[in-house]
């Protein structure tokens, strides 16, 4: 089983940054996508920033492009979010995604506990 822990939510002012990290761990796995998802209330949970291990192809909601980063550090398998110039409407719970396999085969796809972001007009 693989194990995300999530950090780095809070409370901002729009125009600030927050940077998101996400950890996992576990035994004999290998992670292939990684992804941050937000749900606001009321809303369904979206697909924000994702991101492919080999290779590091990206890709964004349109609304937080040029705004927002994903990165990883594959040596510790965590991912980040780089969040700037944030908004009102980027408040909501921030929850990462890893998706892979582990060994022997079997794909999993886990998810973090959420982190919570609130930006205060």
């Amino acid at each position: 089983q693989v194990h995300l822990v999530e950090s780095g939510g809070g409370l901002v002012q729009a125009g600030g940054s927050l940077t998101l990290s996400c950890a996992a761990s576990g035994s004999n796995f290998r992670i292939d996508v990684m992804a941050w998802h937000r749900q606001a209330p009321g809303n369904q949970r979206e697909l924000v920033a994702g991101i492919i291990r080999d290779g590091g192809s990206t890709n964004y909601k349109d609304s937080v492009k040029g705004r927002f980063t994903i990165s990883t550090d594959n040596a510790k398998n965590t991912v980040y979010l780089q969040m700037n110039s944030l908004k009102p409407e980027d408040t909501a719970v921030y929850y990462c995604n890893a998706a892979g396999m582990t060994y022997p085969a079997r794909s999993f796809s886990s998810w973090g506990q959420g982190t919570q972001v609130t930006v205060s007009s």
